[in-house]
């Protein structure tokens, strides 16, 4: 498959002779059996070096618009993500969120690990953002253990806009298994779903070591970006 052609032949030595990721909790990734990776999000190299590090297939939820892309490049870029076996997810609205834990719960149902961010978005800062309640929701209705994984120093090498990364040397790291099967049967709970995200954010932050804002990352984004309109309004005639 092409996933492994990727992983073991064209893209996997490379990523790993450039950034030389360090590993710290391989042994909390399952052998065999579903699982969900949950970390957090600094960079688009964060798609490409954790599954190098992962004997195992490991399946994202990526945005879709790197799928949708416009040109040449867009289509490259959908292609890619294509034939990585990635599941695009459309972000925008409460259907599109049941589609994504749809389609999330579909790969759990294989037995396969599915990674997923729950900020939702990259971090645009390098800090650490409230999680969105869909990881505990496919956590709960699947009956599966949740890793939390923290990737370190990605933001420094690729930072949202930056096309080009910096050659550096990364580190990556995986915790303890979550067990929420004490909450089994209460997915539709909205108390308890805050609780399971809250939880599993508390243990990413634990092992990032980043800053942490007790908001989404969008909201936050977008306010800032309109906070920066008002100071400097573009000049009109």
């Amino acid at each position: 498959m092409f996933y492994y052609l990727l992983k073991h032949v064209l893209l996997g030595p490379v990523l790993r002779l450039l950034f030389r990721p360090r590993t710290e909790g391989l042994e909390h990734i399952p052998q065999d059996g579903a699982a969900i990776v949950a970390g957090n999000h600094l960079s688009f190299s964060d798609h490409f070096l954790m599954p190098v590090v992962l004997k195992r297939r490991i399946t994202f939820l990526a945005k879709q618009e790197y799928f949708t892309g416009p040109g040449v490049k867009g289509r490259l870029t959908a292609a890619f993500f294509r034939s990585a076996g990635q599941i695009p997810v459309d972000r925008s609205g409460k259907e599109a969120g049941q589609a994504a834990i749809r389609e999330g719960l579909g790969v759990l149902a294989r037995d396969e690990l599915l990674g997923i961010y729950p900020e939702g978005t990259r971090s645009h800062d390098g800090r650490l953002y409230k999680g969105k309640v869909g990881v505990a929701v496919m956590a709960l209705k699947a009956g599966v253990p949740v890793i939390p994984c923290a990737m370190v120093g990605t933001f420094e090498i690729q930072p949202p806009g930056q096309v080009v990364p910096k050659i550096k040397r990364v580190k990556i790291r995986f915790g303890e298994p979550l067990d929420f099967s004490r909450y089994a049967g209460m997915e539709n709970d909205r108390t308890v779903l805050r609780a399971v995200t809250d939880e599993i954010m508390y243990r990413i932050l634990a092992l990032s070591g980043q800053e942490y804002v007790d908001d989404y990352a969008a909201k936050v984004k977008e306010a800032e970006q309109a906070a920066q309109q008002r100071k400097f309004p573009r000049f009109r005639r």
